[in-house]
């Protein structure tokens, strides 16, 4: 990592740095704002989950809702009808909360095995419909609630509770209690991540975006490859996913598996940078807090999508590696090191 760079900044200090400004953030902003920055650690995570498919091998899905939300459902229902019964006495909302958080990712990855198995053996347009059509096909079992568990459209709460562990009180659905336990799995989220992009793994799957037919010359093996990266980017997904439940204390149909859940990652991504890792992070923080802002004015929040869809064209007409590219740009002139083209 001594010699990787983040917007052309040391890799390592850079995200020492970073780290260490989360941890005092909770401690100088306002509650909601500790809010806030939840939900862009959160998306920052589902946008650079989402980037491994899509900047990394070249793969647009526009299904990542049914990892996102499916693993989130799985979780408040566990919550709901489970968690309850459990035998751990004080420490039972926080033993729910991790059984019910791997439960999530575990149904996220089974969901992915068979969807992304059938996926990657269609490309480009294709694959994006096909996996649309997964994602609306789940959409609509959960809305209709042909099994009895989700509510249908009326959705369910996710209420976590106050743990006591030897005397010591832990109240997650505390603001700032859970935007650390979001930082906690968030950051080394982000690290195996980074691992697995700067790995051969990471290299293999950009030989596949380049060009495929001439990655299989060389000798791999590339629908088994995508397959691979399909499964870990809803892996890293239903993380995000059995965070956010919790954050937003409810979950329904339309503001979990909607197909335009989906188009959230697109859209972070391609405004942050999609072929840089940090670029669905820098996506994420613009897209949330553009997003706040925009709440900030009612005549402008009547046309949100209005005036976000204009900024996207600016970004990608004039800049189209990203936000990220224009920063990286902007530290390399800061430091007299000339400057790429954004």
């Amino acid at each position: 990592m001594s010699n990787e760079t983040i917007l052309g900044l040391p890799a390592r200090r850079t995200a020492i740095v970073a780290f260490a400004l989360l941890v005092v953030a909770p401690f100088v902003l306002p509650t909601f704002q500790t809010y806030v920055l939840s939900e862009v650690l959160v998306l920052a995570l589902f946008a650079t989950a989402f980037n491994l498919l899509y900047g990394y091998t070249g793969l647009l899905s526009f299904g990542h809702a049914m990892f996102y939300g499916g693993a989130g459902y799985a979780l408040g229902i566990f919550l709901r009808d489970v968690a309850p019964s459990l035998p751990f006495g004080g420490a039972t909302p926080l033993v729910a909360f991790v059984v019910a958080a791997v439960l999530g990712v575990l149904v996220a990855t089974a969901i992915a095995i068979p969807v992304g198995y059938l996926s990657v053996r269609l490309e480009e347009i294709y694959f994006a419909m096909l996996t649309l059509s997964f994602s609306m096909a789940l959409y609509t079992l959960v809305n209709q609630n042909y099994f009895g568990v989700t509510n249908g459209s009326d959705g369910i709460l996710v209420l976590l509770n106050t743990a006591n562990l030897f005397g010591f009180t832990l109240s997650l659905y505390d603001r700032v209690t859970y935007y650390f336990v979001i930082l906690l799995v968030v950051a080394p989220a982000m690290y195996i991540l980074w691992r697995v992009a700067n790995s051969p793994f990471g290299l293999v799957s950009e030989a596949i975006r380049e060009n495929s037919e001439r990655a299989s010359g060389l000798g791999i093996d590339v629908r088994r490859h995508q397959w691979a990266a399909f499964v870990l980017s809803a892996v890293f997904t239903g993380i995000a996913g059995v965070l956010v439940a919790p954050l937003h204390s409810s979950l329904s149909p339309g503001a979990s598996l909607h197909w335009s859940i989906s188009a959230e990652p697109v859209i972070m991504t391609v405004f942050g940078g999609p072929y840089s890792f940090i670029g669905p992070t820098v996506g994420a923080l613009f897209y949330r807090y553009i997003r706040w802002g925009i709440t900030q004015f009612p005549m402008l929040e009547a046309h949100w999508q209005l005036v976000f869809g204009a900024l996207i064209l600016v970004i990608v007409v004039f800049a189209p590696r990203g936000v990220s590219g224009l920063l990286k740009w902007a530290v390399k002139r800061v430091r007299g090191d000339g400057g790429e083209s954004t």
